[in-house]
């Protein structure tokens, strides 16, 4: 069987699990705003969608996308979801024998992306206390070289919810201007964060800025984000998109309606995600060995390290997954600290996290037994 038809195997029979509890991909589960959901039923009897999108979005949801992180005076090219606009972008400007900076863990897929453009990927490591589980500016400073072309960064960090004070953003932006490198600000997570802060307000000319709609609105299945920069730099990605066609066009009307209704709907959100946080945190502190390094994460999800519980990430997934719950294991992230955490989505219905919770102590000792050292996906 091909690799391919392997992974994919894997997420199709986890989609078409009746009742699973999705615990694992970030995903907003909680009800969409009743908006949302007419402006696709309006899409669907008006049959709109028999027409192209216009190719860099439709007008009012790119004017909202760029009012929602304030950045009135960027461009925004909306994509088939954000990751499409970090796959144009790390494809586009990453050449062969450029340097790609990011961190471990961070998110993989960008890293995949750059070196598929022949870039040499460099990953700085901040798992752990002695990295105060984030990126220091000295640490990125001393890893730019003269070949540098790209500084990725997650913020929040995905898996660990970090966020970067202002002061720490500036820093990071004036290195990068100093090294003329890009610098992309995966900002997937911000929603969820408390007093988040954007490159773009110190490094507009190079900085690219991801917006995604599959966490806050929780529409990931109907692919719809964008990427936001300075013009020229959108302008030539403009040249040749992937979705040069336009996006879905049901998806952006949902995309639309969400931003109108986002300040009266998303509070509640962040207040009930904040609270499934608060109760993990209560389960997992009553089972020795098991620890939440960040807390409270400034994303939708927390990580709990199992490394001085004595159990393989991967086991304690096969554990939950027999019991209809699917959470993440960290080498999905990371080579390097693959031994260290699981990470577990929290915009979900109270009622999921109450199931996690009492089941952990259960899943714990089974997972014990298994010391799983198998691929999950």
């Amino acid at each position: 069987m091909l690799e391919l038809d392997r992974r994919n195997s894997y997420f199709d029979e986890l989609f078409n699990t009746p009742d699973l509890i999705w615990l694992g991909q970030n995903t907003n589960h909680f009800a969409l705003p009743p908006a949302v959901k007419q402006a696709m039923l309006d899409c669907i009897e008006t049959e709109e969608f028999h027409a192209y999108a216009p190719p860099a979005g439709l007008e009012a949801l790119r004017e909202l996308i760029l009012a929602d992180a304030g950045l009135a005076h960027a461009t925004a090219l909306v994509t088939d979801g954000a990751i499409e606009g970090l796959y144009h972008a790390c494809r586009t400007l990453a050449r062969p024998g450029d340097q790609f900076i990011t961190t471990d863990p961070g998110w993989k897929w960008p890293i995949a992306f750059a070196r598929d453009a022949g870039a040499t990927v460099v990953e700085i490591p901040i798992y752990g206390a002695e990295y105060d589980y984030r990126l220091q500016p000295e640490r990125l400073a001393a890893a730019v070289t003269e070949k540098t072309r790209l500084i990725y960064l997650v913020d929040p960090n995905n898996p660990l919810g970090i966020c970067y004070t202002a002061g720490e953003i500036e820093a990071f932006a004036g290195i990068a201007r100093e090294a003329g490198a890009y610098l992309i600000h995966d900002c997937t997570y911000w929603h969820f964060a408390d007093g988040h802060t954007l490159a773009a307000n110190f490094y507009p000319e190079k900085t690219l800025t991801t917006y995604s709609f599959s966490k806050w609105l929780g529409i990931a299945g109907l692919r719809v984000g964008a990427i936001i920069g300075d013009g020229a730099v959108i302008e030539a990605l403009a040249e040749a998109p992937p979705n040069n066609l336009g996006s879905n066009v049901l998806s952006q009307r949902a995309a639309i309606a969400g931003l109108k209704v986002k300040k009266e709907w998303f509070p509640d959100v962040q207040r009930r995600q904040r609270a499934n946080q608060a109760r993990i945190k209560a389960a997992i502190s009553a089972i020795p060995g098991l620890a939440m390094p960040v807390y409270p994460s400034n994303g939708n999800f927390v990580v709990v390290d199992v490394a001085d519980a004595g159990l393989r990430p991967e086991s304690l997934c096969d554990a939950f997954r027999d019991r209809g719950i699917m959470i993440r294991q960290a080498a999905y992230h990371t080579e390097r600290f693959r031994d260290k955490f699981v990470k577990i989505s929290t915009t979900v219905t109270e009622d999921w996290i109450e199931r996690l919770c009492a089941l952990f102590p259960e899943a714990v000792e089974t997972a014990r037994g298994l010391n799983r050292d198998g691929s999950l996906y």
